[in-house]
């Protein structure tokens, strides 16, 4: 799988219902790095019910400059949420469905 494929698809739950779009990928990095770079995981992706465009890194918390820039994104991505890829149940070419149950968390989580 690349992950610019997943990029954009939508995302829906187990019923079928639209949720929004995956506008980012979130990484865990859960050792000290090796010798050229350390090993990294795939955690979840983020949806976005209105965009598929990129945070541009506003999401983090304390990033805040330029103002303008940074609460038309907030805005625009208002309701994104992050789904751990457990809670992935299938990966189309331009869909991605959820297990039935699964866990919306906050698309600003760090683990």
């Amino acid at each position: 799988m690349i992950l610019t494929d997943m990029m954009g698809c939508d995302v829906t739950d187990s019923d079928g219902q639209r949720l929004g779009e995956v506008s980012d990928v979130r990484f865990a990095v859960d050792a000290a790095p090796g010798q050229l770079l350390s090993q990294a995981r795939l955690v979840g992706i983020v949806v976005s019910p209105r965009t598929a465009s990129s945070f541009l890194g506003y999401e983090r918390q304390g990033l805040t400059q330029p103002w303008p820039v940074a609460q038309l994104l907030r805005w625009w991505h208002r309701g994104s949420f992050l789904v751990l890829w457990e809670d992935i149940a299938m990966v189309g070419a331009r869909e991605v469905s959820l297990r039935p149950g699964f866990s919306a968390y906050d698309s600003r989580l760090t683990r």
